[in-house]
């Protein structure tokens, strides 16, 4: 009898435990091991622990700006932008390779580019510190003869990859059937030279220095590729750009003279505005809080600004688009530009930021600018 109970007493146990292993009891509802044990809700404290490092960078931001801002100024360059951008050297062996992406056949041109903030220069080392982006890339579109007329087309934002940055240029048309070389240059911190996750992260996410040094950068790269086209007979060169590559483009115009013509596509022309414009309530709250002045911040990125240089072509080579629905890039920024280059030739389509390829105003004035510019016949 004593046996039969025990067995018995045995068996309920396995099952109390057989039942407990299928259905574990859960903790009451807005409770757990931590609170148990008198520790923090790890949520709570990793949401603590951001919201402290986003202080921290804030301050950190601040601080910068300020710093930069007198740094600029003692050295002359808020007086004269275009001092701040130092000759590069010649560009004379870069690796090229064959390559092909969704049916495109390039060659990939790559070089250590050798750009670096001024000795001294606030946010210097964390510049220095993404090592993907010190080495540059461009995707190549050449014929045999290298002295036939080049196109250099900058991409936007967020691109840098072979594909889209060729299919957003009309590559094939420009190379097959206008008959030109043509090169794609990838911006600082895009494509291959990205820091995170997309391609682009970084260049406008509100360390100010960095967006200085990354447009910097981006003068040095075109300046050596430049040298690069130039040194192996390259005579008549033009260059275009679309929205961030706008921006770029019209910004070398005022460093390099010797451009047959420029086409700045959908061109943002002020950051600060842009930013003050779109930028989350939460995020323009937070600048009012630490008291940055968008003045200051103006005058910082003045250095990199096109609208601070003046134009070193000539008005009849120098063309603009903008579209008059494009809610990202306003039409205020492409007027802004239009007026400073004195008013050259422009034509506005009635589309948004990304439906320029459809528009045939901007293939009419992309091929008459290049015929202006030397860089195919006239009809």
């Amino acid at each position: 009898m004593a046996d039969r109970r025990a067995r018995a007493h045995g068996l309920q146990a396995a099952d109390r435990q057989a039942k407990a292993r299928r259905h574990p009891r859960r903790m009451p509802r807005g409770l757990d091991s931590s609170r148990l044990w008198g520790l923090p809700d790890p949520a709570q404290l990793g949401a603590v622990e951001r919201r402290f490092e986003c202080g921290i960078r804030n301050v950190v931001v601040e601080l910068e700006a300020r710093e930069a801002h007198a740094f600029f100024e003692g050295s002359g360059w808020l007086e004269k932008p275009e001092s701040y951008h130092r000759e590069p050297p010649p560009l004379v062996t870069p690796a090229l390779r064959w390559r092909r992406s969704l049916g495109f056949s390039f060659e990939h041109l790559s070089f250590e580019s050798g750009y670096e903030p001024h000795p001294d220069e606030p946010g210097r080392e964390r510049w220095l510190s993404y090592a993907l982006n010190r080495e540059a890339h461009a995707w190549v579109l050449r014929h045999a003869d290298p002295s036939r007329p080049w196109l250099i087309c900058i991409h936007g934002y967020g691109m840098g990859i072979p594909a889209v940055d060729l299919s957003a240029f009309e590559a094939r048309r420009l190379h097959h059937e206008l008959g030109l070389n043509v090169l794609c240059p990838v911006l600082p911190l895009h494509g291959p030279r990205k820091l995170g996750f997309r391609s682009g992260d970084g260049f406008l996410n509100g360390d100010f220095l960095d967006t200085v040094h990354a447009e910097a950068q981006a003068m040095w790269d075109l300046r050596r590729q430049l040298s690069w086209l130039r040194g192996n007979g390259a005579t008549q060169i033009g260059v275009y750009g679309l929205s961030l590559g706008g921006y770029t483009t019209a910004l070398l115009v005022g460093l390099d003279p010797g451009l047959a013509c420029a086409i700045a596509g959908i061109p943002a022309t002020d950051f600060t505005r842009l930013v003050a414009r779109l930028a989350p309530h939460a995020t323009l709250r937070e600048v009012e809080r630490l008291g940055l002045d968008w003045s200051v911040l103006r005058e910082l990125l003045s250095v990199v600004s096109p609208l601070h240089l003046a134009p070193r072509i000539e008005r009849d080579r120098l063309s603009i688009f903008g579209g008059t629905a494009d809610h990202l890039v306003p039409a205020d920024q492409v007027r802004d530009l239009w007026k400073h280059w004195g008013e050259p030739r422009i034509a506005w389509y009635a589309g948004s930021h990304l439906s320029f390829g459809r528009e045939p105003q901007v293939r009419f004035l992309v091929d008459d600018a290049l015929r202006h510019g030397g860089l195919v016949p006239e009809r």
